[in-house]
């Protein structure tokens, strides 16, 4: 009688100067692995570069514990690079991609292969509550996913996170996607598949300082924005012809007006006005094409996502 294989589920966890978090992120999944006897589980955590002990830390946990896989990166390649990185390296038939940090409750896994042995491809995290921002970052967070779903086409559900489970056609489909300008919460809805969100509330970081910003915050919504849409392209066709079509009725005007009241006297203030806005105009057009100029700069130059420095605990 041939034995049931039991499925693999492979958490890929990107790692930046996590050493507070180490220890009790391993406790805690080991906790929800222990549990889920008919599954076998593999984590492999991306140590993204940090200049603090996160990596020795890591080599701790995989010395007391072999299902903990590391791979250390050469260079900080940010979240989007780890994910990238750890999705290339991993087996299992589905993946569960989550932080480093706690803030992604590791005992919503259970509930995510709930819903996959359910027969959805794309299980995500939707957060509920936040507990760790500010009324300001809850604003532009707001501002943020309204913006990108409104020139995306609804590509991200709000408040939709990294934190999802994706069936293994999924990673693999974003395995072949080459392109270096990544979104990765943009790519997995962009395939598609059968979806599903599970409300969750989002916890403060377990210990240590934010890595995110809101320069690096702003930086994501225009990526989003560039990447998924060709909405202010659009926009620069739209603003054109709106100008051409003013400028064409104010000289219509300014025409009619000199052969039936004579030429007015012209204005210091008004041209100056209109200078200024025309160049302001301008400048708004010229930076809307540099952005997509430099998006296909990067494309063109074909470097890697990611340079792998080590790999512990693969074949």
């Amino acid at each position: 009688m041939t034995k049931h294989r039991k499925k693999l589920i492979s958490i890929v966890i990107p790692a930046h100067n996590e050493e507070l978090n180490v220890d009790e992120l391993a406790k805690q999944l080991q906790e929800v692995m222990d549990k889920m006897i008919n599954y076998e589980f593999e984590v492999i955590i991306v140590e993204n570069g940090s200049t603090d002990s996160t990596f020795q830390k890591l080599l701790a946990v995989r010395k007391k514990d072999k299902r903990f896989k590391i791979l250390q990166m050469l260079r900080t390649f940010y979240c989007e690079g780890g994910i990238t990185a750890g999705l290339r390296f991993i087996s299992g038939d589905a993946a569960v991609i989550m932080t480093a940090d706690l803030q992604d409750p590791p005992y919503m896994i259970p509930k995510f292969i709930e819903k996959w042995e359910q027969g959805y491809e794309n299980v995500y995290g939707v957060v509920t509550k936040r507990t760790d921002y500010s009324w300001f970052r809850r604003i532009m967070t707001g501002i943020f996913y309204w913006l990108v779903n409104k020139t995306s086409g609804n590509l991200l559900p709000r408040n939709v996170s990294d934190f999802r489970l994706i069936d293994k056609k999924v990673y693999q489909s974003i395995n072949r996607m080459d392109e270096r300008v990544r979104l990765m919460r943009g790519m997995f809805m962009w395939i598609g598949g059968k979806s599903v969100g599970i409300p969750h509330k989002r916890h403060s970081r377990f210990a240590g300082k934010t890595h995110t910003s809101f320069l690096k915050l702003l930086g994501l919504g225009l990526r989003s924005i560039y990447g998924y849409s060709y909405l202010p392209l659009r926009f620069i066709t739209y603003l054109g012809i709106f100008i051409s079509t003013c400028s064409f009725i104010f000289l219509a005007y300014t025409i009619i007006t000199a052969f039936t009241k004579g030429v007015p006297f012209s204005g210091y203030g008004t041209v100056v006005s209109i200078m200024t806005f025309m160049f302001g105009v301008m400048f708004l057009i010229l930076g809307i094409i540099s952005e997509y100029i430099a998006f296909i700069h990067e494309e063109v130059k074909q470097r890697p996502n990611f340079i792998i420095k080590r790999k512990i605990g693969f074949k």
